[in-house]
């Protein structure tokens, strides 16, 4: 296949990571929505999440049972039409959102996102390893990094855009709205999709029954590390909040909301500095030079977007610190020299660190510590998607969705997290449960490391 064909194929593909990056990030908006149109309590209004992460776990619990007793069904429809039901599968879940609001209904806005949730797992399951082979093998890790810092870029778009539209909707009667928008949207993505030529990528090899992808030990490594990946990165966001007030209780709400949005949007820098990092420059004073260039720029245009959305509150001077982290995470891929599981190991030991520390200080110093480990989070999901799925030719599909599946680490470790911070007295010193996560990335990165030079 043509370069130029790649990347054109490519291009389009990387619309899906931004959708379902925006559409998911759409949840935290709807939270305190749904909570005070329908009466509901904290616990109750979480059933958003819930729902649609569900069907993570359900959606590709189901693929797999599926994939064992039938054969893999992405190998037999092809990536295309696997992406493009998963299109479908989403739109309609957007669609539910309409007689959700006409019956003011809040199961059937529960009902719709599980929906909504079944299609992106699908996009997921297909999308994913469809990157890792849509080009050279050495360049796998850098096109899903790249992928999903537009990912990132959609859940940074999402509540400015989102939070337009939500804040003129006064009622449930009206809600449905945007969604039906997204719904047109995943529809003429659809659309899109299935009139570009994409490469099939058929493999000859006749596909078995049963879980052949479990056989291949890297991928049994893989997916205990996307659920320990997932776990931590959730556990440090979801506890920074009430992290910063309990060590700085004058904190307001729109400067802690600002740090945060730095540690979310550190994850969008290193995924465009991972793709960089697997191009092969004439020098390494380019390829350093222009992932400089490149995190400084995108540091900007986030510091531009904060300014302008709080213009009395954030100067630019306050996010001055983030520098170090640059300079740190650039080094960072020096020291790995690019390399996917050697990048694994080294930003897993960083963030271990950076967490430590972040425990034996107080007050600001460790907040900016769980802002930085953003950055290092950044081409976890990348590196380790791409190397557990290497080895399994036809069966990556199947592998595909255990991956997608052990993104329940994020809903089962920062309860974990919560029930130490009851102990404890806050959420100080609970920062142990990401670390233990990020100890085992980093003996999924040496010992896949290893593996790759023993058998090159």
């Amino acid at each position: 296949m043509k370069k130029g064909s790649q990347l054109i194929s490519f291009a389009v593909i990387v619309l899906l990571f931004f959708m379902w990056g925006f559409i998911t990030c759409m949840n935290d908006l709807l939270i305190p929505k749904f909570k005070e149109m329908f009466d509901l309590n904290y616990a109750e209004s979480m059933f958003v999440q819930f729902a649609f992460f569900g069907a993570y776990f359900i959606g590709s619990l189901i693929y797999f049972i599926i994939s064992v007793t039938t054969g893999d069904p992405i190998s037999k429809l092809g990536y295309k039409k696997g992406i493009l039901l998963g299109l479908v599968v989403a739109a309609c879940g957007c669609a539910m959102f309409y007689p959700a609001s006409t019956a003011h209904s809040y199961l059937l806005f529960l009902g719709g996102l599980f929906v909504i949730g079944l299609g992106v797992t699908v996009l997921q399951i297909a999308a994913n390893p469809y990157v890792t082979i849509l080009g050279e093998p050495e360049g796998a890790s850098g096109r899903l990094n790249l992928s999903q810092a537009f990912n990132s870029l959609g859940t940074t778009l999402a509540p400015m855009v989102g939070g337009i539209m939500l804040a003129r909707l006064s009622d449930a009667a009206h809600i449905h709205f945007p969604y039906l928008m997204l719904c047109g949207l995943f529809l003429l993505l659809a659309v899109l999709i299935a009139v570009v030529p994409l490469p099939q990528f058929k493999n000859e090899e006749k596909v078995k029954i049963g879980a052949q992808a479990l056989k291949d030990t890297t991928l049994l490594l893989g997916i205990v590390a996307i659920f320990c990946y997932v776990g931590a990165e959730v556990c440090i966001g979801s506890s920074f909040k009430n992290c910063s007030k309990e060590l700085i209780p004058d904190i307001t709400d729109e400067n802690s909301n600002i740090m945060l949005a730095f540690y979310w949007g550190g994850l969008m820098i290193g995924r465009f500095l991972g793709s960089l990092s697997l191009v092969n420059f004439k020098s390494a004073a380019a390829k350093y030079g222009l992932m400089t260039g490149v995190s400084l720029a995108t540091f900007g245009v986030l510091i531009a977007i904060t300014y302008f959305l709080h213009p009395g509150i954030f100067t630019p001077k306050q996010m001055l610190p983030y520098l170090i982290f640059i300079v740190i995470n650039i080094f960072g891929f020096m020291v790995g020299k690019s390399h996917a599981t050697q990048l694994i190991a080294v930003f897993s030991g960083v963030n271990i660190i950076f967490l430590i520390c972040a425990m034996v200080v107080t007050g600001y110093p460790t907040i900016w510590l769980l802002v930085g480990t953003g950055l290092f989070n950044s081409v976890m999901w990348g590196n380790i998607f791409s190397t557990a799925i290497a080895k399994l030719g036809v069966y990556r599909a199947q592998g595909s969705s255990l991956l997608v599946m052990a993104i329940v680490g994020g809903a089962l470790l920062p309860p974990l997290q919560g029930l130490l911070a009851d102990q404890f007295g806050g959420y100080h010193y609970t920062y142990i449960v990401p670390i233990l996560a990020y100890c085992y990335l980093v003996f999924f990165g040496i010992k896949c490391t290893r593996e790759l030079k023993v058998n090159s």
